[in-house]
């Protein structure tokens, strides 16, 4: 027996699961479908974003529904569009054994004749945005008087966004004695308003701890001036080349001008904001899930409903007013079991919401430096590198080959090498060479950046030591695995691996300087699989820049900035790296492929 039929599930839909790949039923479905389907009850289940909620209540639905009948027997409200069409979607391949089910999906921005037409063909489920059901119900073009459940997903977000009293509306066309499953990633206050109104003794399921975060996210902040919060995210993307990230901002003007500049700047970059039309919003989502955009920017409302699992980064260009929001924000990473990172771009000023962030979601944040540009340039070195070694070779070329060998005759292997990476190292260096410094620090942090006054200067003054490992995401290493390699291989203990930056095939890491002996002893002639591991002491000692570490080891450094004879040098610092005019970042040629507006709007 799989764990899937010891749940109750039936052979139908057993074999929809078995089609869909699914091996495991993950914690919220493994707590609420027995529920579901052993009893006729009300249900709460707190779990966070991608951890399997539309699966958790479509499985019982499907089963629970009489297919013979054309009558609305199931009614599920989600917040967007984009999630609507998502659990329509997911709920016809749950069904897909199931004779005569049918789900229509109902939403603003489509015909709603056409919407209403289908309804009246015989939908058993209708999976709806609250805006427009309100709509059809008030114009008599649907009929949920006669529903058995009625299923809330994603509650929080939907009154966050305001549909409060839709919410109510809706609900008072629906009988009394049908069961209602809410599901929500936190409990506000208004949720549970809407479960003590509308809910009868609701049974309540937690998957983790209520309004936590997901424990596969790491959550870094790294504080910056006002002026340089989009400097800083440039250098960010810069440090982790295979970047595939959502970057929220607070305002529509803000997220359209973040993603005009990234474009600009030459990289692949879109705007999702409620200004767009449903068919520019389309166009920009499906070039991001084919990744042709690697950072999507994003207000939250716009945000909600993007449903990728292989989204690496979150990043918070400005923090969000509600802290409920920034548990939505990080959910879009860590998905499906995958590790991730949630990065907060802040101010000093800012600081105290990091702490109420860190107690509602029970998680500590770990403060980082935003790389220095050499630390950037020794980072894209290594990923050209491995580039070059990993690129298949066309076979094509093999004619242009005896006039290429005409070009480079008399040049060594050595010299040759230098000058293939030097076509894309040089554009890096040249930008960031001799930039300032963008992290906000007071005095006591000076000799920590600037590394140790005696002694081997690749050890900064606060002893820890910066390593560079040759196997990255390509051999299997995440953050997580990565640090449990290590430190099970030269026997360290729980904290001692931290500054875990797991790159595409090399990663970094740090540990104190008391344990360099024993991390290059062990990996001296160190083979894993045939495949000699050579780690050696990174030449940037500084690990910023958006890998993960040690949850809850922090930079003990957070008083800041007086002013120096520096001043002047940061002015002409902020002058170049503010620049936005084509071709004047690194990735305007060649880096990354540019796109425009045009593209995608």
């Amino acid at each position: 027996m799989t764990k899937f039929e010891a749940l109750g599930l039936k052979k139908s839909l057993l074999n929809a699961i078995s089609d869909l790949g699914f091996e495991s039923p993950s914690e919220v479905q493994e707590k609420a479908i027995p529920i579901l389907l052993e009893s006729e009850t009300d249900l709460v289940a707190l779990a966070q974003t991608g951890t399997g909620k539309t699966a958790a209540f479509g499985f019982p639905l499907i089963q629970k529904i009489d297919n013979e009948s054309r009558t609305t027997q199931g009614l599920i409200l989600s917040p967007t569009r984009e999630l609507c069409l998502q659990i329509t979607n997911e709920l016809t391949l749950y069904s897909k054994y199931e004779k005569g089910v049918n789900v229509v999906a109902i939403y603003g921005g489509a015909s709603i004749t056409d919407q209403a037409r289908q309804i009246k063909r015989g939908a058993q489920i209708v999976v709806a945005t609250p805006g427009r059901m309100k709509d059809m119900i008030g114009r008599g073009l649907v009929d949920i008087s006669k529903i058995d459940y009625c299923i809330l997903d994603e509650a929080d977000e939907m009154l966050n966004m305001g549909f409060m009293e839709d919410i109510k509306d809706i609900l008072s066309n629906t009988p009394k004695e049908k069961s209602t499953w809410l599901f929500s990633a936190t409990m506000p206050r208004e949720v549970s308003v809407i479960a003590k109104k509308f809910m009868h003794n609701p049974q309540e399921i937690t998957v983790g701890t209520k309004n936590s975060g997901a424990t596969t996210v790491q959550h870094e902040y790294y504080i910056v001036g006002g002026r340089d919060r989009y400097p800083a995210l440039k250098r960010l993307a810069d440090t982790n080349p295979d970047i595939f990230s959502v970057i929220f901002c607070r305002t529509k003007r803000d997220t359209q001008k973040v993603a005009e500049k990234l474009i600009e700047d030459g990289y692949n970059a879109g705007a999702l904001h409620g200004d767009l039309s449903q068919n520019q919003r389309d166009l920009v989502m499906n070039s991001f899930r084919k990744k042709q955009i690697q950072m999507l920017v994003a207000t939250d409302v716009a945000a909600r409903g993007i449903d990728v699992d292989d989204i690496t980064h979150v990043i918070n260009y400005q923090l969000p007013d509600e802290i409920e929001t920034y548990t939505h924000r990080s959910g879009r990473t860590g998905r499906a079991g995958k590790s991730g990172i949630s990065m907060v771009i802040v101010t000093r000023s800012e600081l105290r919401k990091i702490k109420a962030i860190e107690n509602k979601i029970q998680q500590a944040f770990i403060s980082k430096k935003i790389p220095t540009g050499m630390e950037i340039c020794e980072i894209q070195l290594y990923h050209l590198a491995n580039k070059i070694k990993d690129t298949k070779v066309n076979e094509d070329v093999d004619n242009y080959l005896p006039a290429i060998n005409d070009v480079l005759h008399g040049i060594d292997r050595e010299e040759l090498i230098k000058k293939i990476v030097s076509v894309e190292f040089t554009r890096f260096f040249n930008y960031y060479n001799k930039t300032k410094d963008l992290n906000t620090s007071d005095s006591g942090d000076r000799a920590e950046r600037g590394g140790s006054r005696d002694g081997d200067s690749r050890i900064p003054a606060d002893g820890n030591v910066r390593y560079f490992i040759n196997v990255g995401e390509k051999d299997g290493y995440d953050w997580m695995s990565l640090k449990d390699f290590i430190r099970d291989t030269v026997n360290l203990g729980k904290d001692d691996i931290f500054k875990v930056d797991v790159k595409d095939s090399f990663s970094f890491f740090n540990t104190d300087a008391a344990a360099t002996e024993a991390i290059l002893k062990t990996f001296t002639e160190f083979k894993v699989d045939g495949r000699f591991v050579n780690v050696e002491v990174s030449k940037n000692p500084g690990g910023g820049g958006g890998g993960s570490g040690s949850r809850g080891r922090r930079d003990r450094s957070r008083s800041g900035g007086g002013r120096d004879s520096r001043d002047s040098d940061r002015n002409k610092g902020r002058r170049r790296e503010r620049s936005t005019t084509k071709g004047s970042s690194p990735s305007s040629s060649g880096k990354r492929r540019t796109k425009r507006k045009s593209d995608f709007f």
